[in-house]
């Protein structure tokens, strides 16, 4: 009696779906690579964090240049203006000494004094105190400004329609707005009630009308 061999040819029995089994748990991302672009999240976060600090720091150090750069324009400009405002007191300080001998010279030369020697002296004087900013002023006829203007003496004139400097007694001086000493004037005010010179003619010219109008 032959016994029957098995065939091993005959493949065993698979499960159905086995071979899809592996390429999916192939593909399923492993712990490590999901944990990676996590990682780099963070970090970026991190990068972001601290450029925005940077930016914030380096904005701050800008506005404080800026502040330093303005504090220092304005103390230069406050030293200069300083600096000039000494030399102008310094200046006219000296300039006050020598008004008594610019009054001398100029009575001598309203007397016609002023020659020879004396009037070479007294023109390089001049020129010197020219060249230091030393200006002369008031003049008659101009109207009476109390800030530059001191009145000696007072009179009332018919042909003045408002306070006049009529004679200058002494001249004034001043360097640049700085007022050294002011004109000493004699002053002449309107008549106490005399009608300006302007109404005057102006009702001078209407009687005039009136007239040529009747005729």
């Amino acid at each position: 009696m032959t016994e029957e061999t098995p065939d091993f040819d005959e493949k065993p029995d698979v499960p159905s779906g086995s071979d899809d089994a592996e390429p999916k748990a192939a593909a399923t991302p492993s712990e490590e690579e999901t944990a990676a672009p996590a990682g780099d999240g963070q970090q970026t976060a991190a990068l972001t964090a601290q450029l925005d600090q940077v930016r914030t720091a380096l904005s701050e150090r800008t506005s404080d240049l800026q502040r330093l750069q303005a504090e220092y324009q304005n103390y230069r400009r406050r030293v200069e203006r300083d600096r000039v405002a000494v030399k102008e007191v310094a200046v006219a300080g000296l300039l006050a000494e020598l008004l008594p001998v610019l009054d001398d010279v100029g009575r001598a030369r309203e007397h016609g004094e002023l020659v020879g020697g004396f009037k070479s002296v007294a023109e390089s004087l001049e020129t010197v105190v020219a060249k230091l900013g030393l200006q002369q002023f008031g003049k008659e006829g101009e109207p009476f400004d109390p800030t530059i203007h001191e009145a000696l003496m007072h009179s009332y004139a018919p042909d003045v329609t408002e306070t006049t400097c009529v004679a200058i007694l002494q001249p004034g001086y001043r360097i640049g707005e700085r007022t050294i000493r002011p004109a000493r004037v004699a002053v002449a005010e309107p008549q106490p009630g005399a009608a300006p010179a302007a109404a005057k003619e102006e009702k001078a010219d209407d009687e005039e009308s009136g007239g040529t109008e009747e005729v």
